[in-house]
């Protein structure tokens, strides 16, 4: 068995054993399987595709390529949750504290964003004091005693994953169902979770761009998620229009607070509640998802999520106190409100756009590594569907850096597709699948 020969009977169209899939994933991460040839065998997969045992197999071999969090000590059935990414996506804040209320424990390890998405760990960095690195026996204590904690993604977890992923965004094999699965579930299954939620995003604005492929993508993540032992459910979700109203890591965390409070947007409101009843089913908190909603509604209505977010912030070192108030703690310097110069409906958004302008803000990084303004970002005024007449608010820009502000402002028109009719209106739940 060698690298060579494994890549070719991938490039022929033959589906591979799971031997020769480990043996070449203990090679990628131990050096002998070169680069180039990783970047072969991703080119191969990305035109013959992976049936879904293998697909399978790739992903638990990449899982256990490193170190594995052992969660045995966590009492309870834990969950996790992991969003394919999406324009003004901050579900996290909410359903995390949704799920501890329920007495669901979360244990949950995210990442920081790169590219338009944005990332968890950039968003709760924006509370002054917020720890994101915890010993992993901190870690472990914090989910016993309050059934919830965030924290980055440290140590091994998953090297093959790193490797691999480094080598398809080069390569122009990113987007590859056996691919983007692998890579998902592989963090997940690592991560140590019993459970495991998906938000499938679809759209536009989305990795996923047709229901279709968004379909395949989350059978596949949960047929991996049952050969690893696990319970999966995937919920789809619209991201042909940012998420809420708020895109930028305080902005987001405000807006995340507000809904917790019951004071926040229908769209954002809709899907936490939805994500956080399939978490709390998953978690047994419920005997169905119907009784789940219902639980998790009222957590919401009662205030005991908002105060399970108060409490894991405070846990985690940042000013709980601030959260109420949290973009105004240190708001960027500069605002640019955009008004409506034509009357008419807003027949669509350019929605991956509209991520582009506010990474370039500075919220945003395009590289690993680089450093983000937690501050900068824009809040929508009007989204998909809404009636505007002239000289409407559309939307704010904040900034810090006159010059940001005014390339932001000048793009800003071009994310909007004008019609004299109402679109047709699309719902925020696009579909389920579970195991």
């Amino acid at each position: 068995m060698n690298a060579e020969n494994i890549i070719r009977s991938k490039r022929d169209g033959r589906e591979l054993t799971r031997e020769e899939i480990e043996y070449f994933i203990k090679g990628l991460v131990g050096g002998k399987v070169a680069d180039y040839q990783a970047a072969a065998w991703a080119m191969a997969v990305y035109f013959q595709g992976m049936t879904r045992r293998e697909t399978s197999d790739l992903a638990l071999a990449m899982a256990y390529s490193g170190e594995v969090m052992d969660l045995s000590a966590i009492e309870g059935i834990k969950v996790d949750k992991h969003s394919t990414g999406g324009v003004g996506d901050k579900t996290t804040p909410v359903v995390v504290p949704l799920c501890a209320a329920a007495g669901v424990p979360v244990a949950k390890l995210s990442g920081r964003g790169l590219g338009f998405t944005g990332g968890t760990i950039d968003k709760f960095e924006s509370i002054p004091g917020f720890r994101t690195e915890l010993s992993q026996q901190e870690f472990i204590d914090q989910v016993n005693r309050i059934k919830a904690a965030v924290i980055s993604q440290t140590g091994n977890l998953v090297p093959a994953d790193k490797i691999l992923y480094g080598i398809r965004d080069v390569t122009a094999t990113v987007d590859s169902i056996p691919l983007i699965a692998s890579s998902v579930m592989s963090k997940k299954i690592a991560s140590g979770a019993d459970g495991i939620v998906l938000d499938i995003k679809v759209g536009q604005g989305a990795f996923m761009k047709d229901l279709d492929s968004a379909t395949e993508l989350a059978e596949s993540m949960v047929a991996i998620g049952l050969q690893a032992g696990r319970r999966v459910s995937a919920v789809l979700s619209d991201m042909n229009r940012p998420l809420g109203q708020a895109i930028g890591n305080a902005l987001e965390i405000q807006e995340a607070v507000d809904t917790l409070r019951g004071q926040g947007p229908g769209d954002l409101t809709e899907l936490c509640l939805i994500l956080a009843s399939h978490m709390v089913y998953l978690g047994g908190a419920a005997p169905s998802i119907e009784e789940a909603h219902a639980l998790v509604k009222g957590l919401l209505a009662s205030g005991q999520g908002y105060s399970k977010l108060c409490e894991m912030v405070a846990a985690q070192g940042g000013q709980a106190e601030d959260l109420e108030r949290i973009a105004t703690v240190n708001p960027a310097r500069l605002q640019a409100e955009i008004r409506s110069e034509r009357a008419g409906y807003i027949e669509s958004l350019v929605t991956d756009e509209i991520g582009r302008i506010v990474m370039r803000l500075g919220a945003g990084r395009e590289r690993t590594g680089e450093p983000i303004d937690h501050a900068v970002g824009v809040k929508l005024y009007r989204k998909t569907g809404d009636l505007v007449e002239v000289n409407d608010t559309l939307a704010v820009i904040m900034a810090n850096d006159p010059g940001k502000l005014e390339v932001a402002r000048k793009a800003w028109p071009g994310v909007y597709n004008w019609g004299d009719e109402p679109p047709l209106s699309r719902p925020i739940i696009l579909g389920t699948v579970s195991d």
